[in-house]
């Protein structure tokens, strides 16, 4: 499988690639952005429409941050809330023929990263820096090498896992429809101008692959999220 194909190139500091990843995860911030600001353009005290499917995902992602980290961790269910609609969100659009962001490692592994900052950087508000530091000794001294590989193991394996699982899927997939294009040629002797093969199974295969696989590697990625930061945080 090639990699995310360049659009074009900014002609600055040699040529900055922009690649289809970068152009299509553009166009979901700014979906995500217009729908925004017409879902609050006239809010309602009894909330109707595409209102209330708002309000109830909002009420679901507190309600998930508030079962998983805590009460008092509420400040973290924004980010939350967005990584999961964008992940999702970046995983669905291949459904409109566009290659999904998260099957490029680059975007995975940039919300890792923001998630580890984010982890490290609450334990040492929570427990101050001397603590903090003191937990790469526990249970004993001799685990201070484990303990901070333990740590930096973290971003690659939440990047790797929700990259692998949808590159997987796209592989799978063109790998399935190549095979029924060439079956259709062989039963047909290429008399037929359509794979008629390809009909079908593709759209059950991308039912699972793009939209179920998609939405559960969303929620696992903020779900291991929120394990980390809330054990990071917590007193």
């Amino acid at each position: 499988m090639e990699g995310p194909k360049i659009i074009f190139t900014i002609p600055l500091l040699g040529g900055i690639p922009v690649t289809e990843t970068v152009v299509n995860s553009w166009f979901i911030i700014l979906a995500v952005f217009i729908a925004c600001r017409l879902i609050t353009r006239r809010l309602q005290k009894v909330p109707s429409g595409v209102q209330v499917l708002a309000e109830k995902y909002v009420t679901m992602v507190c309600k998930l941050v508030d079962d998983t980290m805590g009460k008092n961790k509420q400040r973290y269910a924004p980010y939350i809330g967005t990584v999961f609609l964008f992940s999702a969100l970046g995983s669905l659009i291949s459904l409109l023929g566009c290659r999904a962001v998260t099957a490029d490692l680059n975007t995975t592994l940039s919300w890792a990263l923001v998630t580890f900052v984010m982890t490290q950087w609450g334990g040492i508000r929570t427990k101050g820096l001397l603590s903090w530091l003191k937990g790469f000794l526990d249970p004993v001294p001799v685990m201070l090498p484990m303990n901070i590989m333990s740590e930096l193991v973290n971003p690659i394996s939440l990047s790797f896992r929700h990259f692998g699982n949808i590159s997987a899927g796209m592989v799978i997939t063109m790998l399935i429809y190549s095979g029924l294009a060439a079956l259709t040629n062989i039963v047909f002797q290429g008399l037929l101008p359509v794979p008629i093969f390809q009909l079908g199974l593709p759209a059950i295969l991308s039912i699972y692959f793009d939209v179920f696989s998609g939405v559960l590697q969303a929620f696992i990625f903020c779900m291991l999220t929120m394990v980390f930061v809330g054990m990071a945080t917590d007193p």
